[in-house]
């Protein structure tokens, strides 16, 4: 995995400076991250990472040209590995055509990213951020390949107020999005076929083609006259179909909405954003005595609060605070299972503007975010602290 990811770094950096000479309008970014996660009890994210693991590693190189005035094309191409999930191959992360007809509209086709919240669509670019995870509770990284993109079409543009009004900007979309068969929604729903096919008499299967459904959602944002301050809401609708054998499953089509601010001033920034994902998830069995439909429901609500500060121009630091609790189908969500508590303390320090390193610290209690049962076959504790460090390269 380490050597596809140098080999894409090495190809893509030959690429650029011929590139240079040839076609001054392609740009070409890029990075790679080598990351290290150990924690004090449980195993997280599917590493080993209460040995400690070095199972975490990616690099993505994205490629965009102004092929005139109004139209603009890329695409970003990703290889990656976090404990079971991502793979040596290499994956496109979007690849859209965007087209202006002014400032107040714009045109994406595509695979074109999903901007949700404040970091979504800047998720899949490691060196953008402080964070070595983002809170997890709102932007879970074992589901980033599913969040980050749709396919289908999105105009947008910004309307200008004035000085005294600030300006607004609105986004709307219409696609389909599918899931990777190694995010963790796949592995959930993977580990709870066996007990439903044990139950009913059926073979064992896994979900060996991706599911998929249609989603529609916008997002609307302000920034205000007072410099700094972005105030902005997200909606989705947003469905999912797919099948294991003779267990059918579904997601019906639910709502999901994010509200969420931002200040920056000088070498400060703080943020918080809410999120609620309510999904009425079911599993049907199609069996001899006909089909059986066994609900199971999700309400997750979360939210986090971050604040951060440039102490030089190397080195900055930040926490954050994130919640999460499912209240799905009346669950009691004081149990560990049912929510998230998660107080981080991170420090970023760049060597020069292209290498970096990240070291941050989580206090985690709870197990509803990244603990999965067959990564901590004894049991979940209710408590654990993770480390979490990266180091990367970026152009």
């Amino acid at each position: 995995m380490r050597r596809v990811v140098v080999g894409l770094l090495l190809l893509c950096a030959s690429s650029m400076f011929a590139q240079e000479q040839e076609l001054s309008n392609i740009q070409i970014h890029g990075f790679a991250a080598q990351g290290l996660l150990y924690s004090s009890a449980n195993n997280y994210l599917s590493t080993s990472s209460s040995s400690g693991s070095l199972a975490w590693t990616d690099g993505a190189v994205s490629f965009s040209d102004q092929v005139s005035d109004k139209l603009r094309v890329g695409l970003q191409m990703r290889v990656s590995q976090l404990g079971e999930f991502g793979g040596s191959n290499l994956q496109v992360d979007w690849a859209s055509g965007d087209y202006r007809a002014n400032d107040k509209l714009r045109f994406s086709v595509g695979k074109v990213k999903t901007v949700v919240g404040l970091f979504n669509d800047t998720q899949d670019v490691d060196a953008a951020h402080l964070w070595a995870l983002l809170p997890q509770d709102v932007y879970p990284i074992d589901n980033k390949s599913f969040d980050l993109a749709h396919y289908g079409a999105d105009f947008y543009g910004e309307i200008a107020s004035g000085n005294h009004a600030g300006t607004l900007s609105y986004r709307a979309y219409a696609g389909y999005r599918t899931l990777d068969l190694g995010s963790g929604y796949v592995k959930e729903i993977n580990l709870t076929l066996p007990s439903l096919q044990q139950a009913f008499g059926l073979p064992d299967a896994q979900i060996t083609s991706s599911p998929s459904g249609k989603v529609f959602g916008g997002d609307l944002r302000w920034q205000s006259p007072l410099k700094g301050l972005l105030i902005g809401a997200s909606a989705s609708a947003e469905d999912m179909q797919g099948s294991a054998g003779a267990i059918s499953f579904r997601a019906a089509r639910n709502v999901v909405t994010q509200e969420y601010a931002k200040f920056e001033k000088g070498k400060f920034f703080t943020a918080f954003e809410i999120k609620r994902m309510p999904v009425g998830f079911s599993l049907t069995a199609n069996t001899a005595g006909g089909l059986f439909t066994v609900p199971n429901p999700v309400d997750w609500r979360s939210w986090y609060v971050m604040t951060s500060y440039r102490a030089t121009e190397k080195f900055q630091f930040g926490t954050y605070y994130s919640h999460l609790v499912d209240a799905g189908g009346g669950q009691n969500t004081s149990l560990s299972g049912n929510h998230s508590k998660d107080w981080t303390i991170s420090g970023r320090y760049n060597f020069n503007p292209h290498f970096y390193a990240k070291l941050e610290e989580h206090f985690v209690h709870g197990t509803d975010t990244g603990f999965y049962s067959d990564s901590n076959p004894n049991g979940k504790k209710p408590r654990t602290n993770i480390l979490a460090a990266r180091i990367g390269v970026a152009f």
